[in-house]
């Protein structure tokens, strides 16, 4: 893991690993600019303005500028902050609201170039990912958020590859990144805004790791492997076997794997909501729906919350998979208005709650073991005639092998940003993004986020 934080270069990163940093720049920046004017995010900049310590980062949609530690827990808080931002499938993560915010921030204290933030940011991107891949889906059943765990460790390859820390200093920031592993998913069952500030604890977290290891702080060697370290701690199992050749720099990049969202709402939601939209049409001649989900998967948006069927809050809605079936359902959509809306009190959740009664969710082990990796869905609709029929989703809009058009991806972009920057200040932004001028300076592009 080390070596390939200190030794991948920008000349080695493939055209789709190339292509993964585009998709996954324009839609976290995206995102922090529009997730910034929710009701939580401005909470959050409050929290961080009363707090900060000077600095050259600079906090998106605002001219604000702090440390790059206090920039970065800002802007992941954002990039993080509606339940919209890319998913990693075979970690069952958010790595882009980790990463990208780690890498500009630092980039813009140290005035480096777009060349030398986009090779941090595929060496975040690896380790997180790589660790989480070998963690998955243990992470999710046993309640934990994948993502607030991960990305310490995503955020300290970061800062070690931007400050060019040796090879000890950087095995001790991923080392100390354990200890600040935490964060669970029982904010889908009993809420909490808190679910928003994961990505900006964790990504701060990993960057104060990094500098605790640049003051000559040391962590465990063994981290991941050892007798209580990551694997026999948090997942209470052995590693796998050679897991370590999971991190040599000849495989292929997780980066180019990245898959965005289509809607405002938990990725393993998705496939179902593909599954369902379909029947909008027939609603009135549908008797009852029945769901199988991947035990992992319930967890986070089934029969294991408390309110998946009558939610209260913001965060029930997105995290109930009833509800996101009975919006696509209702042809009433599942992106960013409707969950805007909702947030307004502009919604009638009456039907919604009908028709999320009738869908029974069950559990199927098997499907787990066979679509590793993949948020699939399986999905019977009865009808009122006493007919059925079977759907079933292996890869929805936006994965890797059904990905989102190019002109699906602008449309979110502007959606996200024309209403914070105005139309002509986003399509600025967005064709800088597209171009992606290596020798542009990470405080450059930044300048263009307000």
């Amino acid at each position: 893991m080390v070596r390939l934080v200190q030794d991948l270069t920008f000349d080695q990163l493939d055209a789709p690993a190339h292509a993964g940093v585009s998709r996954l720049m324009r839609d976290q920046l995206a995102l922090q600019i529009g997730t910034s004017q929710m009701p939580w995010s401005r909470q959050v900049l409050a929290f961080a303005t009363a707090q900060q310590r000077p600095g050259r980062s600079r906090v998106a949609a605002s001219t604000a500028t702090m440390s790059a530690a206090d920039a970065a827990f800002v802007n992941a808080a954002y990039g993080h902050g509606f339940e919209y931002d890319d998913a990693h499938g075979a970690s069952a993560s958010h790595p882009g609201s980790c990463v990208i915010p780690a890498a500009l921030a630092i980039g813009e204290e140290l005035g480096s170039s777009l060349e030398e933030v986009i090779t941090a940011i595929v060496a975040g991107y690896e380790v997180y990912t790589r660790i989480g891949v070998l963690a998955a889906p243990d992470l999710l059943r046993r309640g934990y958020h994948p993502h607030a765990v991960l990305s310490g460790f995503g955020a300290a390859a970061v800062s070690a590859r931007l400050r060019k820390f040796d090879a000890e200093t950087t095995l001790h920031a991923l080392s100390i990144a354990l200890s600040h592993a935490a964060g669970t998913t029982e904010y889908t069952s009993t809420g909490g805004s808190v679910k928003r500030v994961h990505a900006g604890i964790g990504t701060r977290n990993g960057m104060v790791s990094a500098d605790m290891a640049q003051a000559g702080i040391t962590g465990p060697r063994a981290f991941l492997s050892g007798n209580k370290g990551f694997f026999r701690t948090l997942l209470q199992r052995d590693p796998a076997d050679r897991a370590e050749d999971r991190f040599r720099l000849d495989q292929p990049f997780e980066i180019g794997t990245v898959w965005l969202k289509a809607y405002c709402a938990c990725y393993c939601t998705h496939a179902y909501i593909d599954a369902i939209r379909p029947f909008a049409p027939r609603r009135a001649d549908i008797a009852s729906l029945h769901a199988r989900i991947q035990p992992a998967f319930n967890v986070v948006v089934g029969t294991a919350n408390a309110n998946a069927y009558e939610p209260k809050n913001i965060e029930h809605v997105q995290f109930s998979l009833p509800t996101q079936m009975a919006f696509a359902l209702l042809g009433m959509g599942n992106g960013y208005q409707v969950h805007c809306d909702y947030l307004d009190g502009k919604l009638d959740m009456g039907p919604v709650a009908e028709v999320a009664r009738a869908i029974e969710i069950v559990e199927g082990p098997e499907l787990e073991q066979k679509y590793p990796g993949k948020f699939v869905a399986d999905v019977t609709v009865t009808f009122r005639d006493g007919s059925s029929e079977r759907v079933f989703v292996e890869d929805p809009i936006g994965s890797l092998a059904n990905p989102m058009p190019e002109s699906a991806q602008d449309a979110k972009f502007m959606e996200l940003t024309s209403g914070v920057l105005g139309e002509d200040r986003a399509r600025t932004l967005l064709a800088t993004l597209r171009k992606m001028d290596p020798r542009t300076r990470a405080a450059d592009l930044m300048a263009l986020t307000h």
